[in-house]
C-alpha cells in the first residue's frame, strides 16, 4: 500500500460507491478506515517536511513502511495501516491514535479506575463500556488486569545494558494508608547507554519513604540487572539517595544537580535583594571552561561572601564542588549530565497522567500506572535518535 493509492482511495466516488454497496453498519467503519489511513499519511508527509521521494535539504527523515493495527471504536474494528519513519529528529506517532490506539488508552485508564477506586469489575466494566463504546465482560477485565501486571513486572526487572551515565530523582504522589493520607515516594532512574547514546528508563520504584533503604534496593536491583560501572551519576543531594549511592554504585563519580544547588543557596541568602547577584554568581561559576578556572572563580565568590553572608560562604564551599564533577567530561556532553532536569521533565509527564487519577488507595496501584507511562516513554526514547553523541569520558 503506497501513499498515492492509499489517498487515492479516499476520493469521494469512491467512498460513496463504498457505503452504497455496503450499507450503513458495514460501509462506515470502511469508510473511517480509509480516512483515517489518509490522514496518517498527509500527518507523516508533514513531519516529514517532504513529499515521497522529494530530494530536500529540509527533509526530516524517511518513510518506513506501515505498521498495521486494529483500531476499535464505537463504530466496530478498523484496519489501520500506522505510517513508520526512520532517522527523523524526533519519534513519529499519529496524534489520531495519540501514542497508542484509544482503546488501549481507555483499558488501561479502566483497569486503574478499577484500582484507584476500589470498584468491583462489575462497576469497571461499565466504565469500559462509556469509554471504548464496547462491553468488556468481568473475566475480561480480570485477565486484562493480570496481563498487564504480568508484562509490567517483566518490564520492570527486564536485563539492562552497560549505562554510561545515570540521573536519578524522586517525585510524590498522594496514597490511602489505613484511613490516612500520605506523600508516597516514586523513584525514577534514566541512564544513557554506553553502546549507542541513547537514553532509557531504568526502572522506577514505589513506597512510602525515600530513605536510604528504598534508594539502596532499587539502585542494587539496577546494578544486578547488568547496566556495569556507569561513568557518572547525577542527582539532587538527599541524604537517602546518597548514602545509598556509596553502598552501591561507589565507584562511579557523583555529579550533584546545579539545578539543585542553585535552589539550595536560597536557604543560605540572609537578604531578598541578594538573590540574584548570588544566581548569577553561581551560574558563573557553573560557566567555566574547565575545573581549574571553576574553582578559582569558587575561590573569588566565596572570598565575596565571606563577610557580607558568611553562612553562603561556607555552604558555597563545600556544596558547590559536588556540582563540578561534570568538568571531568567533555564539554559537549556537560550541559545535559550537569543537571537532573530530564528527570523533573519526566516526573511532569508522570503527574500530569497521576494528577487526573487523583488520591491512589495504595501502592500497587501507583506502580502499576506510573510503569505504563514509563514503560511507552523509554521505547519511544530507545527508537529515536542517539542522545549524546560522546558517551565516554575517555
Amino acid at each position: 500500500m503506497t501513499e498515492h493509492t492509499a489517498t487515492q482511495n479516499t476520493s469521494l466516488d469512491n467512498l460513496i460507491q463504498l457505503l452504497l454497496n455496503e450499507g450503513y453498519e458495514n460501509g462506515l467503519p470502511r469508510i473511517a478506515e480509509m480516512i483515517l489511513n489518509a490522514a496518517m499519511l498527509i500527518e507523516r508527509r508533514t513531519h516529514l517536511s517532504a513529499q515521497p521521494y522529494e530530494r530536500c535539504e529540509k527533509r526530516n527523515g524517511y518513510a518506513n513502511g506501515f505498521k498495521d493495527r486494529v483500531f476499535k471504536s464505537t463504530l466496530g474494528e478498523m484496519n489501520l495501516k500506522i505510517p513508520q519513519t526512520r532517522e527523523s529528529s524526533d519519534p513519529f506517532y499519529p496524534s489520531l491514535l495519540e501514542k497508542g490506539s484509544r482503546i488501549d488508552q481507555a483499558l488501561k485508564s479502566a483497569i486503574a479506575e478499577m484500582y484507584l477506586q476500589g470498584v468491583s469489575t462489575r462497576r469497571v466494566k461499565h466504565v469500559m463500556a462509556e469509554l471504548c463504546g464496547m462491553e468488556v465482560s468481568s473475566t475480561q477485565v480480570s485477565r486484562l488486569t493480570a496481563k498487564l501486571d504480568e508484562s509490567l513486572e517483566k518490564w520492570r526487572n527486564r536485563p539492562l545494558p552497560e549505562i554510561s551515565h545515570i540521573l536519578l530523582d524522586a517525585t510524590y504522589v498522594k496514597v490511602r494508608v489505613d484511613s490516612s493520607v500520605r506523600d508516597c515516594a516514586l523513584l525514577v532512574g534514566i541512564g544513557i547507554r554506553r553502546d549507542n547514546g541513547k537514553r532509557m528508563i531504568l526502572g522506577t520504584s514505589v513506597a512510602l519513604s525515600e530513605a536510604e533503604v528504598h534508594w539502596r534496593t532499587f539502585l542494587s536491583s539496577i546494578r544486578e540487572r547488568g547496566i556495569g560501572i556507569p561513568d557518572l551519576v547525577t542527582s539532587d543531594a538527599h541524604e537517602g539517595l546518597k548514602s545509598a549511592l556509596k553502598a552501591t554504585l561507589n565507584a562511579s563519580p557523583w555529579q550533584r544537580c546545579q539545578f539543585h544547588l542553585q535552589q539550595n543557596a536560597q536557604a543560605y541568602i540572609p537578604k531578598v535583594s541578594m538573590r540574584q547577584q548570588v544566581a548569577d554568581d553561581i551560574r558563573y561559576i557553573y560557566n567555566s571552561r574547565n575545573r581549574p578556572e571553576a574553582d578559582m572563580r569558587l575561590n573569588e565568590i566565596v572570598e565575596k561572601y565571606s563577610h557580607s553572608a558568611p553562612d553562603l560562604a561556607r555552604w558555597m564551599e563545600s556544596a558547590i564542588p559536588e556540582g563540578l564533577t561534570i568538568f571531568a567530561f567533555p564539554e559537549n556532553i556537560r550541559r545535559r549530565l550537569r543537571t537532573s532536569n530530564m528527570c523533573e521533565t519526566l516526573n511532569t509527564q508522570i503527574k500530569r497522567r497521576t494528577r487526573v487519577a487523583g488520591l491512589f488507595p495504595n501502592e500497587a496501584s501507583i506502580l502499576r500506572l506510573v510503569s505504563a507511562i514509563l514503560m511507552d516513554i523509554s521505547e519511544e526514547w530507545e527508537s529515536s535518535k542517539t542522545y549524546l553523541p560522546q558517551i565516554s569520558n575517555n
